[in-house]
């Protein structure tokens, strides 16, 4: 089955559209975008729209693939340097400057874009009700066993019941293979999560990242979640992933709070 029939044979539709938005009931002032892997200017593994500075790709490309998206968002956007931690960091304060050690941002100013790469880790994107505090965080399985959701919870200095997160394109259940010991760093500490691994045999398992992040997140407090229903190994014409290719680029998950004319940007 040549690649075209796979994404026919799990309902996919491939449009080529390089951007699409989450599907949640957010404040109308609390903008999102999510790229894909089309409409950039990359080329060979990375084609095309890749933003990630730290994969080898060209960096006249990864310039012009984030002026592409810039473009979209009006505001700047902070990339981090993402090293699988579960630090948080102000991201209005850190436009313009080298991209900081971090897995998560958060803004409540409307100057700055919060971003999370990926390409198969989990991006979550949060805001609350009220609109005024957004936030976006890289979970991979090491940040999400470490509870990188939980400290952006907290960074967002908000009521959990008000807050709400949407899942992001990450590798899905039935792709996400893993060892003994992912199954330990989630379990060991909260046993519920055993209700996320499939076994498989000779120690090793299907690991549901959607649905350990929803439970980190309701176990905060955090009752609406959105999202989790694509898989970026078997979407292989619309998002990059790097367990099924390798060398190969990253898509960006993007949140930021729009201001009104004329108002002003509000400090932590």
């Amino acid at each position: 089955m040549n690649r075209f029939d796979l994404n026919a044979a799990i309902g996919i539709n491939h449009s080529g559209a390089p951007f699409f938005q989450a599907d949640w009931p957010a404040p109308a002032n609390v903008k999102t975008l999510i790229t894909t892997r089309n409409g950039g200017v990359s080329e060979g593994v990375y084609r095309s729209l890749n933003v990630g500075a730290h994969v080898g790709d060209a960096p006249e490309h990864v310039r012009q693939n984030r002026e592409i998206v810039g473009r979209q968002t009006g505001v700047p956007v902070v990339y981090l340097n993402q090293i699988h931690s579960t630090v948080v960091v102000n991201a209005a304060e850190h436009t313009g400057s080298s991209p900081p050690d971090a897995d998560a941002s958060f803004d409540t100013t409307g100057t700055a874009a919060c971003a999370s790469m990926t390409a198969d880790c989990l991006p979550v994107l949060f805001c609350n009700r009220a609109g005024t505090v957004v936030a976006a965080a890289h979970a991979g399985w090491r940040g999400l066993a470490g509870g990188v959701l939980q400290n952006t919870v907290a960074a967002m200095n908000v009521p959990p019941v008000e807050i709400m997160a949407y899942l992001g394109p990450a590798i899905g259940p039935e792709a996400f293979e893993v060892g003994q010991d992912v199954y330990d760093a989630f379990c060991t500490q909260n046993p519920a999560a055993g209700q996320a691994f499939e076994p498989i045999g000779s120690g090793k398992y299907l690991a549901d990242i959607y649905r350990l992040a929803r439970q980190a997140l309701q176990n905060e407090g955090v009752g609406m979640v959105y999202g989790g229903n694509r898989c970026t190994v078997l979407e292989r014409d619309t998002f990059f992933s790097y367990r099924r290719e390798g060398r190969t680029g990253r898509m960006a998950s993007i949140i930021w709070l729009e201001q009104q004319p004329g108002a002003l940007a509000k400090t932590p």
